[in-house]
Parts: structure tokens; C-alpha cells; sequence
């Protein structure tokens, strides 16, 4: 996100948030649950995003991370076409040591208070299993397993939206959505890197990968000999690439980072890629093509909101597809404008909210 008012990650962030709606904060001693609850808007809907379970070393840090990631929530849905507001939640703890039933139904009791102002899924630390236990204390949840209904991983279509905002940036630069022949690094063959370069070995791209877990590195090698590995991020992005796909973790674009890239496209699935402001303005100096993340790895929560319909993967699967058109419009913008692409989607996204949350003001009585 680029709003300045968003509080940097070393500055001390005001538990009131940066024109959030409301912040809640959840303690059960008993479980050991420390959770907390940020509802950026629901100007469009109620809000949703995933909790993220995360050993943060100061309660500080953890708030300004949900702070940072329900706005982001809000944007993403937003600029996705979706009938939701933007939230995150945030559990402080080491989910290895303090995850159990209890905490998580503790947990669900919290979001349940809130009644239906703010969905939770998953995100980092927590699964889809866990969705489960938190939903038997709780009537708001999506992203639950198969077997109960649920959508089951989110990867599969956060990587399918990637694939298509990356056929629409190749669009964009070089006039031909084709990856075939292109030389894309992959950094991070998690579930949604490796689901990625499936997309992109089908369409005979040359593909780069790098990861620190060796086992996902031999896994992917093995189903696909002709994927290429190397030693980190630091020896990928200095490869001779066409496109660089960040899908690890956050703030991959940083100073060091961008002035070394050969690439001519980011687009990527990791959230939160510039690691401060004026990096998208870096980018476009050096005539690098950034597909703003929360535009192209939006799937994964066109997913999960799909079970509030009652889940079917091939009409999730359909409005996945449609993050090609979304990305082309937003590069197109930021060209019209002469703005990087990151502001333009921000643009877009807000146009959204205030367009669409304005009907709000028009009374329809209930029943």
C-alpha cells in the first residue's frame, strides 16, 4: 500500500489504526490466546482476511503488522470486484508451541462477538484445518477443508491469478500475453510457487527457481527436470530473466534488490513487495514493469469468498481469470496517468470503495 499515512513498521502505531474502522483486542489467559482483530472498512461489505499466526517479538509490531495487512485486505477485495470490506487478524505466538483446540475455539468466540462484521480465513500459521476448529465456535469463517464444505487451499487459484496477471503485464510490455520462450525466476516454490511454475511449464516458459527448504527445490525438480535451480534470491535476480515472481516473503523489492534485477516484469504472488515508499518510483525509472501484488495474487481470496455462495471452483476459477482484465486496465492506467502501477491500483481500488460504499446511504429497510 502506499497511503503515507500507514505507520512504518519501526514507528509506534496508534491502537485507533490509520482510518480504520474499529480494532479489537482478544486475551483468554487460560488458552494463551493474544489475538488481534483489525477491521480497515466494510464500506463494501464485511470485512474479510485471514489471521495470521506469528511469533512477533513486541505486541507493538504485531499491530502495526495488522494494521498494514487489513488495509492491504480492503484494497485487494476491493480491486477484485468483491462484495467485501478489508480485515485482518493477527495471533502473537509461536503457532509450533501454543496452537491447540481451545485456543482456536477461544479465538472463533472473539471473531464471533463481532457478528458477521469481519470473516477470518487463513494465512501464515494457520490452516485449513484450524478454520475448522475455529468455525465450530464461530458462524463467520471461510476457507474451511473439503470434507466441511470449504474451499480447501487457497493456493491453487492465488497461483492461477498470478499466471494471469503475469500474461497480462507480458501483454502490456511486449504486445503478446505468450510466456512461451520467457525466462521467469520463481523465488519460493511454496504452494503457490510451485503451483506457478506448472502454469508456466505448460506454457513452455524457461523457468528459474531458488528456495531455502531443499526438499521443495528436489520435489519441483523432480516433477519438472527442466526447471533450473540456483543457490538464493540474491543469484536469481542477478540471472538473465524476463520476469521475476517474488512468492516468498514480503518487502523482495527493496533498494539492493531492484538496482541488481535484470528483469523486465515483477508479478508475484508475495504480499507486501516494496519494502518502503518510493521503491515502485526505483522500478520505473529502471523501466521495470511492476503488477502490483494485491492486484495479481488476489485468488486465493476470490477463493475462500466464493463459500459464501456455497463454494463451486469453476465459477471461482472464472472470476480468477478476470485478474488478467484487472491487471491490464491497472498498467494502462498508470501509463494514461504517469503514475507507477501501484498508485494506479490504489486509485482504482479507492474509486471503488467510495463509489460503491456511497450506496450505502440509501435506506432499504431490512426483511
Amino acid at each position: 500500500m502506499t497511503d503515507p499515512s500507514t505507520p512504518p513498521a519501526s514507528s509506534t502505531p496508534s491502537a485507533f489504526g490509520s482510518h480504520h474502522e474499529q480494532v479489537v483486542f482478544c486475551h483468554d489467559e487460560a488458552s494463551g490466546l493474544k489475538a488481534i482483530i483489525a477491521i480497515y472498512s466494510t464500506a463494501l461489505g464485511p470485512a474479510l482476511g485471514g489471521t495470521r499466526f506469528y511469533p512477533y517479538a513486541t505486541e507493538a509490531e504485531a499491530l502495526t503488522d495488522v494494521l498494514n495487512l487489513s488495509q492491504g485486505m480492503a484494497y485487494k477485495n476491493a480491486l477484485a470486484g468483491l462484495d467485501l470490506g478489508g480485515g485482518k487478524a493477527v495471533i502473537i505466538g509461536d503457532p509450533g508451541k501454543l496452537k491447540g483446540e481451545a485456543l482456536l475455539r477461544a479465538y472463533g468466540r472473539f471473531v464471533q462477538t463481532l457478528n458477521g462484521r469481519y470473516f477470518t480465513a487463513c494465512d501464515v500459521g494457520t490452516f485449513s484445518a484450524d478454520m475448522d476448529v475455529i468455525a465450530r465456535e464461530c458462524d463467520f469463517v471461510v476457507g474451511r477443508t473439503v470434507e466441511h464444505g470449504g474451499a480447501g487451499d487457497s493456493s491453487v487459484l492465488t497461483a492461477f491469478g498470478v499466471y494471469q496477471g503475469m500474461r497480462a503485464s507480458a501483454q502490456h510490455v511486449w504486445g503478446d500475453a505468450s510466456l512461451a520462450g520467457k525466462r521467469v525466476g520463481v523465488a519460493g516454490v511454496g504452494k503457490v510457487g510451485k503451483h506457478l511454475v506448472d502454469h508456466l511449464m505448460a506454457e513452455e516458459a524457461h523457468v528459474v527457481i531458488t528456495d531455502p527448504y531443499e526438499p521443495a527445490v528436489s520435489a519441483l525438480l523432480a516433477t519438472h527436470p527442466g526447471v533450473v535451480s540456483v543457490a538464493d534470491t540474491d543469484t536469481l535476480i542477478r540471472e538473465p530473466l524476463d520476469i521475476y515472481a517474488p512468492c516468498a516473503l514480503g518487502g523482495a523489492l527493496n533498494d539492493e534488490s531492484v538496482e541488481a534485477m535484470t528483469a523486465q516484469i515483477v508479478c508475484g504472488a508475495a504480499n507486501n513487495q516494496l519494502a518502503h515508499d518510493g521503491i515502485e518510483k526505483r522500478l520505473e525509472e529502471r523501466g521495470i514493469t511492476y503488477a502490483p501484488d494485491y492486484c495479481v495474487n488476489a485468488g486465493g481470496v476470490i477463493q475462500v469468498a466464493d463459500e459464501l455462495e456455497g463454494f463451486d471452483f469453476d465459477r471461482a476459477k472464472a472470476r480468477a481469470a478476470k485478474i488478467y482484465d484487472t491487471t491490464l486496465s491497472v498498467l494502462a492506467r498508470a501509463k494514461a496517468e504517469g503514475v507507477p502501477p501501484s498508485i494506479a491500483a490504489d486509485r482504482v481500488a479507492e474509486q471503488r470503495i467510495r463509489e460503491i460504499g456511497r450506496l450505502r446511504q440509501v435506506y432499504l429497510p431490512k426483511g
